[in-house]
Formats: C-alpha cells, structure tokens, sequence
C-alpha cells in the first residue's frame, strides 16, 4: 500500500470515558493520544477529537444520540474522512454508526489490523493478519457500510479484498478454513524448530514490551542486527532471530516479538498466538520497558497481562529500563524480576550490564576453572575446545594445562583434573 504523503487521510478520533477503576480499559488521554499514534502509523492524520463522558455504552450506537450528531457535524466542517473510535465496535455499533455518519468508520481493532496487515513481511506473518481480518470482519459485512463501496486506497482497505469480502460470504469462510489449515502447519514445523533446539541445548531469550518500547533498536545494539526499527507503534511484527555469544562461549538466540498495546482484544491474541508462541518456549524473557514513558507502570501491566494470557510464565525475566538517555534520575522499578537493568540501546549505555544480566540469568552458566588434562585424554581436550571456552592454553610436563569456563556438566566430567590457579 503506498500513500500519497500529500493528502493524508483526515481522521476523527473519538471515545466514550466512563471513569472506569481500570483506566487501561477506559478512554483516557493516553488512550488517545495512542489511538493518534496508531493513525499516524497508518498514513492518516487526526484533525479533532471528540470525547463523551458517559458511565455506560450505548448499546446500538456506542455513543449518545446528541455525540453522534455533534461528531457528524464536526465531521462536514472539517472534511473528515474516516471516524476510529478508542474502543471495539460491535457490529451492530459499526452499521448503526456507520449509516448515521455516512462516513467510512473503523475501531481500535480493525486499525491495529491494517497496520499488522502494512508491516507483516513473512509468508506467516502475512497469513495471520489475513484470518484475523477476515474473522474480524465477516460479521461486520453489513456494518462496514461506506467504505466496503469505497473504490480507493486509504486506511482500513489493507489485506483481502473488500469487494470480495462483500459478495461472497461462503468464499469468505472457505478461505478461513484454508488459512487456519495452513497456519496450523506452519506451527507443526515450528514446533520441530523447538524441539530441536532443545535437543541441541540452544538456549533462546524473548525480547518482549509494549509496542516501540525500542526492543529491534535493542536487538540490532546487541547482535549488529540489520533489524527495521523506526520510531511508531508497530515497527516489526514478524518475529526476528539474532544470536548472541556470551562470554563463557554459550550460544544465546534472542528473539525479538511483536510489541504488545492496551486495549488489545482476545481475539487479536488469540490470532497472533503462533507469532507470539516465542515467549512461550524462551528460556528466559528479557522485558523491554520505554522508561521516558510517562505510562510505564501502565504499559508493564499491559505486557505482564498478554504474558499470562499466552501461557508465558514462570519462567525467569530480565527487567530493561530502555531510553534511560532522557531521563534525570533512575526511575522507581518493581521488584520481582529476576534481574533489573538500565540502559539505553539507541546510544548503547550499559549494554555490557544487560550482557552480563543475561549470562546470570540464562541456564548453563559456566564457571571459570583451572585443568591439567593428560596426554591420554586428547580426545577430551577437543571435546573443551568445541564445546566449552578456552582461555589459556600450555603444555605442562604431566598434560596440557588449560583455563577454562565449562558448564555443570562437563565441570563434573574433569573435576578429578582440577587445580586451583
């Protein structure tokens, strides 16, 4: 989808605050100001907002009668294209809305989908945005009203065809079966993929966080990755797989996932729950927070929620207090993680400290000895020289003298050998 940078979509964005005790499931001010984010992201460009303070939804029309009529006011005088509203519409709230305005209406949802739908790259990535469209809008038909007759480009038309989706239901659900078919395969492959890096002892480490929490910046300043990172919600969305050589010579794969957002529907997890399936089979899990956020405390509750949603717990997690460069004092942190760190990865602070935190924290860790292994154990040596990290290395009157950092395992292995330096 290519946009013409000159005539931005004109976008309303609009919500209903219902002071709710959870204010991440409310319309707030940071709700909006993200649901601007994720317009921008999208090539549109928001010209007014429009907030109703109302303890409850309307049914049928989300918003109250007098709202609808000062948001489609405001809509003719600003020449708006489009209406997204903070929250999920029902689909009998999308038609209803939808015939009022008679102008083209998203939700949060459907806008965070056609982002997914712009930035998946992968064969997979690409599959997944397509069915959790095509679900998502499959009992919205109807509803969808304006801009399914819209011929042009814009916001919301990402993906599968709208005409298609339109006139033909039956080729819709069809196509939904065969999606899921091949997603579930490309899982069973998956699947092996883990299973054999278990087998061969990979040790694998999820890069998880609210969405431009900066976890690409981090995973090209760790690795010299050549991973897309640029300043929107969203960035990447394909998971990416870089490896790390940590000081004992242990392998470490870091995987960088999709960022996480508030408002995030069930059924969105539900959809990208194989791309996210990472952080479930990692080792370890290394938490990227945006530390110049004024939100912190709110997007860490975000990602911990997705985290139990997915199954991705019990297991250890590194804390990373991300863009540290903008602040004038530490931030005050939780204190149940395994390990804290704080850095920034854009100008690479302390990215030694994160190294070290992961060395620590990732299973395997090797402890620094000195040997003499005999003559008569050459194979042996090889063995230490493939396996584990050699340090130093001389030729001794009764064997070859080494230092070396080995594993639990191989430690045992020698420990006969083992003198003290």
């Amino acid at each position: 989808m290519e946009y013409n940078e000159e005539k931005k979509e004109r976008v309303i964005i609009a919500g209903v605050h219902r002071g709710l005790l959870d204010r991440l499931s409310d319309t707030t001010k940071e709700s909006l100001d993200e649901l601007e984010e994720l317009v921008k992201t999208a090539g549109g460009e928001v010209i007014c907002t429009v907030v109703q303070n109302k303890s409850d939804l309307e049914a049928a029309t989300y918003m109250g009668e007098g709202k609808l009529e000062e948001l489609k006011n405001a809509a003719h005088t600003l020449e708006a294209d489009m209406v997204v509203f903070d929250d999920e519409l029902s689909p009998i709230q999308t038609r209803n809305i939808s015939d009022f305005l008679e102008l083209k209406v998203l939700d949060r949802s459907m806008l965070i989908l056609d982002i997914f739908a712009m930035r998946a790259k992968s064969g997979e990535g690409k599959l997944q945005v397509e069915l959790a469209q095509l679900k998502y809008r499959l009992p919205r038909l109807r509803g969808l009203g304006v801009e399914m007759s819209r011929t042009g480009a814009g916001i919301g038309t990402r993906g599968p065809g709208e005409t298609r989706l339109e006139s033909d239901r039956r080729h819709i659900r069809k196509r939904i079966s065969s999606l899921e078919e091949e997603i579930r395969e490309i899982k069973k492959r998956r699947g092996l993929i883990h299973t054999r890096r278990k087998k061969d002892g990979v040790i694998t480490a999820a890069l998880v966080g609210y969405t431009n929490a900066g976890k690409s910046t981090l995973l090209n300043t760790l690795t010299d990755a050549d991973v897309f990172a640029e300043n929107k919600l969203f960035a990447t969305l394909d998971p990416t797989s870089r490896g790390l050589t940590l000081e004992d010579n242990r392998r470490i794969l870091l995987v960088d996932t999709v960022g996480f957002i508030r408002k995030l529907p069930h059924h969105l997890v539900e959809a990208f729950k194989s791309t996210l399936e990472e952080a479930v089979v990692a080792d370890i899990l290394i938490h990227v927070i945006d530390a110049s956020s004024e939100e912190t405390d709110n997007q860490i509750k975000v990602v911990e929620s997705v985290l139990r949603d997915i199954g991705a717990v019990g297991k250890p997690v590194i804390a990373v207090y991300n863009k540290c460069d903008k602040l004038t004092e530490e931030p005050v942190v939780k204190s149940d993680y395994s390990k804290t760190v704080f850095i920034s990865a854009k100008h690479g602070t302390n990215i030694n400290g994160l190294i070290e935190a992961i060395s620590d924290t990732a299973p395997g860790k090797k402890r620094r000895i000195n040997a003499c292994i005999p003559y008569s154990e050459g194979k042996l040596v090889n063995e230490l020289h493939d396996d584990q990290k050699v340090i130093h290395e001389e030729y001794g009157t009764n064997g070859t003298v080494m230092e070396l950092m080995v594993d639990a395992a191989m430690y045992e292995r020698i420990k006969q050998y083992v003198f003290e330096g």
